[in-house]
């Protein structure tokens, strides 16, 4: 199914939407429960603002982001990659 250029809001439960193409869409104030994103990409995504609760981030990797103010456990990451480059070797 393709949908393009329309401006709806989807509910979708209990579907398996695997291998789906997100490009250049809008989902702003999306809600995601019990959602598996497993070796799911994420390339020039805006996720200001948003908050992750009770997720797994087993292996995730993040790189070439802006993580200005981003926060794990109420902690700036800032803080925690300045101690980390500032250990002892």
């Amino acid at each position: 199914m393709e949908i393009h250029n329309v401006r709806e809001i989807l509910l979708v439960r209990d579907s398996d939407i695997t291998e789906s193409h997100f490009s250049n869409a809008k989902l702003l104030e999306s809600r995601f429960d019990d959602v598996n994103l497993h070796k799911s990409i994420f390339t020039d995504v805006d996720l200001s603002e948003a908050t992750f609760t009770n997720v797994n981030l087993t292996n995730a990797s993040i790189k070439d982001s802006n993580l200005t103010g981003m926060k794990i456990n109420e902690v700036l990451v800032s803080d925690l990659v300045r101690a980390y480059q500032s250990r002892p070797k």
